[in-house]
């Protein structure tokens, strides 16, 4: 787990096994202004989640090893952090509107980072 910050910035949280791809959207994140947590797997963002209490945004790959996937993780992550916005991605799962959790966005991958970080504002301010 990596953690980045910026006080005055909402906390996103980039879940996904590539290394290369967390760092690129944490990068990417970081330059937007926000505060960025990394976790490789379910369990290293069910950790954050209990330590870090100011994550408004969760962005989860589906799939991934470990013993949740990012679906699970993210109807998990609804149900017991109602407020946290949720950003669902893959680039080979395609899931049906009511497999995600109320209120999560899809995007597939590649993930347009432009896009992504304007979806995020989005839901932080509808949140906020």
């Amino acid at each position: 787990m990596e953690q980045l910050r910026h006080e005055s910035s909402p906390a996103v949280l980039v879940v996904d096994d590539e290394p290369w791809l967390r760092m690129a959207l944490s990068d990417a994140f970081t330059d937007a202004g926000y505060v960025v947590t990394e976790a490789a797997n379910a369990a290293e963002a069910l950790a954050v989640l209990q330590a870090q209490r100011d994550i408004g945004v969760v962005l989860t790959d589906i799939q991934m090893p470990g013993s949740m996937d990012g679906l699970r993780l993210a109807r998990y992550i609804r149900d017991a952090y109602p407020p946290i916005a949720l950003i669902v991605a893959s680039g080979a799962v395609r899931p049906q509107s009511d497999e995600l959790p109320a209120d999560a966005i899809f995007l597939a991958k590649p993930i347009d980072v432009p896009l992504l970080v304007t979806r995020i504002a989005e839901l932080v301010a509808a949140r906020g």
